[in-house]
């Protein structure tokens, strides 16, 4: 059963500012991430589904209910911790949670004081005097307030530090494991890959891939890092090679590539013609799957190339 759909939605701000016929469904008790940069077109598709946009072109829903004809319902039913935050400065953090209590109609607060607990929350300070780590753990305290069934999540711990992020990652795993649907947008890859039962990759508006995390584990693609005995050795590799090399670092005379394993024997005979100091094999991670669409400035058709051969 879907609980979010996004169907061909596209909203063209014009010189490729956007989102292009973007499509996905996050089923009930998923945790579905949006992994893309900053300007991907994440925080676009998130406004649509709290009904802030209205799709030019396309359908969006929760629990059935269409995002824009139903947006007000769908504000108080769903647990939403935006980007960018915004709060009334002249409040405390705890006239604030009061204030989001009422909306959400929550009487007993001993959820709350739970989630203070969990993420060391101190509310008894002015916001406008929080720091911004402090406001994010305020946004977070609140859109869990009302212990909504459906999470949508832009950008969640940004802000957090190391140990903070943590926990977090804990705490949506552990809402997981209560059956709580989960979009969860970030571009912090450890945090996704922990989380998230499926990950959509999002490119100038374009989704162009979807994967789960366990198909890169039986990935066939191999990425290796070479160093090269000396800078003509580096050289030679280099320009008489047949395989692209992503990255390049000629003042180590090393380089990095991903192949496949039915290349492999290619790869060993280029080597056997220079002199290497070390040849390492690096675990293909969900980093090198994303970079792969950015730093070789992929089309959509050649990412589905990718999971070809890679993933399918």
């Amino acid at each position: 059963m879907s609980i979010i759909e996004v169907k061909h939605v596209t909203k063209d701000y014009g010189y490729g500012r956007g989102i292009f016929d973007v499509s996905f469904e996050v089923k009930k008790g998923e945790v579905f991430g949006f992994l893309g940069p900053n300007g991907a077109g994440k925080t676009t598709t998130i406004r649509h589904l709290m009904g802030f946009i209205k799709a030019q072109v396309g359908e969006l829903y929760i629990n059935g209910k269409d995002c824009w004809k139903s947006a007000a319902n769908i504000k108080r039913e769903v647990g939403y911790l935006p980007g960018e935050l915004a709060f009334p400065k002249k409040l405390t953090g705890d006239q604030f949670i009061e204030f989001m209590a009422e909306e959400r109609q929550v009487t007993d607060m001993s959820w709350t004081e739970k989630l203070k607990e969990i993420f060391e929350l101190d509310t008894s300070e002015k916001i406008k005097e929080m720091s911004l780590g402090t406001k994010r753990k305020l946004a977070v305290v609140t859109a869990f307030i009302h212990d909504p069934k459906v999470l949508i999540l832009d950008e969640p711990t940004s802000g957090l530090d190391p140990v903070m992020q943590e926990r977090f990652i804990q705490f949506i795993l552990n809402e997981k494991e209560r059956g709580k649907t989960i979009l969860l947008s970030s571009h912090i890859f450890s945090e996704v890959d922990a989380t998230c039962d499926r990950i959509a990759i999002i490119k100038e508006g374009v989704l162009v891939s979807t994967i789960n995390p366990s198909q890169l584990q039986r990935n066939t693609n191999k990425a290796f890092k070479v160093e090269f005995a000396s800078t003509k050795d580096y050289q030679t590799f280099i320009g008489d090679t047949e395989f692209f090399i992503p990255i390049e670092r000629p003042e180590q005379n090393q380089v990095k590539l991903n192949i496949t394993d039915e290349k492999m024997q290619q790869l060993f005979t280029e080597l056997s013609k220079v002199k290497v100091n070390f040849i390492s094999e690096i675990k293909f991670t969900l980093e090198d799957y994303f970079m792969d669409f950015y730093d070789r400035k992929k089309t959509v058709a050649d990412g589905e190339e990718n999971l070809k051969y890679g993933l399918h």
